[in-house]
């Protein structure tokens, strides 16, 4: 499958840089899509609304030095498309929610706790992630949520 290949590609000494590539939600397997249970937008802990995943939350707003794009850790865990070019980065919070964020510092998207999943602050399903080998992450998001950044 495509997206196998392309994440055995990006997983190799990417540090803790992300890659961010696009995504055809219909081809992806089950696990990893929004009918899996742990990824459905429906579910109460991947919500915007749950205390974990809330904007409103200072864990989760770029104010807080975390998630700071001024924080140098950041410097550390940036995304990035294939052509190269720097359009974010990444910072958990302390309840196991990875946020991501564009380069200005504007949350655009969260992953839950116990989640494979990327929602966009609304709560919308926006797409996947996978953990890189040697640390990081890869991002596949679907083309409505890549103007997000």
């Amino acid at each position: 499958m495509r997206l196998a290949l392309v994440l055995t590609l990006i997983a190799g000494p990417a540090l803790a840089d992300a890659p961010l590539f696009l995504i055809d939600q219909t081809q992806l397997p089950f696990d990893l899509g929004p009918g899996a249970p742990q990824n459905a937008p429906s579910r109460q802990e991947n919500s915007p609304n749950a205390a974990a995943n809330s904007a409103a939350s200072a864990a989760n707003r770029s104010g807080s030095y975390g998630n700071s794009p001024a924080n140098p850790a950041n410097e550390k865990r940036v995304i990035f498309t294939d052509d190269g070019s720097v359009v974010g980065y990444y910072a958990p919070n302390g309840s196991g929610t990875l946020n991501l964020f564009d380069v200005t510092g504007k949350r655009v998207a969260y992953r839950p706790k116990g989640s494979k999943s990327l929602f966009s602050n609304d709560g919308r399903w926006c797409g996947t992630v996978a953990a890189a080998d040697g640390g990081g992450f890869a991002f596949g998001i679907i083309r409505s949520c890549a103007g997000l950044f």
